[in-house]
């Protein structure tokens, strides 16, 4: 994922936190606000696993919604990991996001 479409200042999180549209599931919580580009932050608290176990998860979300962008709309996306999500693999990743942004109506209509 392009350096452009990240999110990384506090300001910014918090922005899509408080006024953003949110849905849960087991291994995440997934936050959306309509904006004029595509944005997407990725959290993982220090409840999940050490540092390696971290840093393997917000890589799988990140393949995961790199590969959902070019379906999404423009907006800003923060996906919060919870603590199930250390021992899950990418495909359980990936198939909840796409059922967390399916629920914030977050995915373009087919023509």
């Amino acid at each position: 994922m392009q350096q452009a479409h990240r999110i990384r200042k506090q300001g910014h999180f918090r922005y899509v936190y408080r006024r953003g549209k949110r849905a849960s599931g087991a291994l995440m919580t997934a936050y959306f606000v309509r904006a004029g580009r595509l944005q997407a932050g990725f959290s993982v608290s220090k409840k999940v696993g050490n540092a390696v176990i971290r840093n393997r998860v917000k890589r799988r979300m990140r393949e995961s919604f790199r590969l959902m962008m070019p379906g999404l709309k423009r907006g800003n996306y923060v996906f919060a990991a919870r603590d199930q999500a250390a021992a899950a693999g990418y495909a359980d990743i990936s198939t909840e996001m796409a059922q967390l942004l399916s629920r914030l109506n977050a995915t373009k209509e087919s023509p």
